[in-house]
């Protein structure tokens, strides 16, 4: 049985808006406020997946979640008819507003934590949806997210698709974003490497640390994950504006690369030690001296996606890197040198705009869901969210047509745009024959 790695990228939502929700997350908060461009974020994210279709590489992609989420509104009170209560949001509590237009979805690394087949005791490829908890905007979506997964991995037989774990500060999960599967190689169990920012509920950080121990654990177990390893986050780089690991570290295969302020130091020796045991482990450790922990995170070097050859080699490996690597100095200079560096596996560096989501505080890695899987379960998949140069075509068609070029904060008081919005998704809905994932 072959196993391959397959990409799913969360496809950017008509509502893609600069409202400055995440704290922590410095591109955030610096464009809060700003004009964003919702075509051209949709069309910039199919253009990347584009990229690596054309590169000979599997991907996939995965719904955005349906914005707004009037639900959440009336929980908390407003009533009426969809047009009133966004008038009554927007009058009485807008920042309410903002919390249930956000797109914040296209981020797929905080879907889901997701476990292969080979790594689970009962042989079934496990997804648990992340609970976000740590942000308001973010925290709405698990429900949606956890429908779009069933209906991207819809044959039981093969996937599970667990429920988000108890909403809890102390189980707070934030997905992917905070775990990696590292391999000897595709075809060989490997190990989930989850990293967290803090033990318990109280934080050490001056931003706060999402990811805590106890959720990580929990995944774990849930998945019956055969080989689970537990590393913490640094404080200095959370402060720094890494609000999730994968803005300092990304790994692949037996690859870990990571910045020299990435984990605290005092656990960092034991795990690769640990890790070395179990595989021919590469640390590709990048210093402060070459690359300052603000430039990285500037930069989004680490959020870029490390991926093996097509063909599953992970002696040739490729990064998938943001444009603001290239325009980065010091981070384009250490990339030119990197890969000139033969004792270590990356050979090559793609740069993709993706200048709408960086903006916003996600890069390359944060747009994507790996999904280790064999030749059976890939075809398994239902095969509407496979992104082939047809499909790709399909998506950029729909974003054409109902996308605005251009978005503002105040914009979301109009109640036009939810009718926009809300019919976008129908019409999605219908194009991937998927009725019923968004329940509008």
């Amino acid at each position: 049985m072959t196993f391959h790695e397959m990409n799913f990228d969360g496809l950017i939502g008509p509502t893609h808006n600069y409202s400055g929700l995440a704290v922590g997350n410095l591109a955030s908060a610096k464009n809060a406020k700003n004009t964003s461009f919702p075509r051209e974020a949709a069309l910039q994210g199919i253009e990347k997946m584009r990229t690596l279709v054309r590169k000979g590489y599997k991907q996939g992609f995965l719904l955005p979640n349906a914005r707004p989420d009037l639900n959440v509104l009336r929980n908390l009170g407003f009533t009426g008819t969809n047009a009133q209560i966004i008038n009554k949001a927007a009058k009485q509590a807008p920042e309410l507003l903002s919390m249930v237009y956000s797109a914040s979805s296209m981020w797929a690394a905080n879907a889901a934590t997701v476990t292969p087949s080979l790594d689970s005791k009962d042989g079934k490829v496990h997804f648990t949806p992340a609970n976000l908890l740590t942000t308001a905007h973010r925290a709405i979506e698990y429900p949606q997210t956890e429908r779009i997964l069933k209906a991207v991995f819809n044959n039981t037989k093969y996937f599970k698709v667990h429920s988000a774990l108890y909403g809890q500060s102390e189980f707070a999960d934030e997905g992917a974003a905070n775990h990696t599967r590292l391999g000897s190689s595709y075809q060989d169990a490997g190990v989930g490497l989850f990293v967290y920012g803090r033990t318990g509920q109280s934080n050490l950080t001056r931003f706060p640390a999402r990811q805590t121990l106890k959720a990580s654990q929990a995944v774990a177990r849930a998945h019956e994950t055969r080989d689970a390893l537990f590393l913490q986050q640094s404080p200095v780089a959370i402060d720094a504006g890494a609000f999730h690991n994968d803005v300092v570290a990304v790994g692949n295969g037996p690859a870990l690369f990571f910045h020299e302020d990435a984990f605290v130091a005092s656990q960092q020796a034991a795990v690769f030690a640990e890790l070395a045991e179990r595989m021919p482990f590469k640390a590709i450790c990048v210093s402060r001296d070459d690359v300052s922990l603000a430039d990285a995170i500037s930069s989004y070097l680490f959020n870029s996606q490390l991926l093996a050859s097509p063909d599953g080699s992970t002696h040739e490996m490729h990064l998938i890197a943001p444009t603001e690597c290239r325009d980065n100095q010091a981070v384009f200079a250490y990339l030119e040198r990197l890969i000139a560096d033969d004792s270590q596996p990356i050979r090559t560096v793609t740069y993709v705009d993706v200048r709408q989501s960086m903006s916003n505080g996600g890069g390359p890695a944060c747009l994507r869901l790996r999904v280790l899987m064999s030749n059976e379960e890939m075809a398994a998949i239902n095969p509407n969210f496979i992104a082939t140069e047809a499909q790709l075509d399909v998506l950029s068609g729909w974003v054409n047509q109902h996308y605005r070029d251009e978005l503002s904060p105040a914009d979301l008081a109009d109640p036009q745009l939810m009718t926009e919005s809300y019919d976008a998704f129908t019409d999605l809905e219908e194009v991937l024959n998927c009725e019923g994932v968004y329940r509008l």
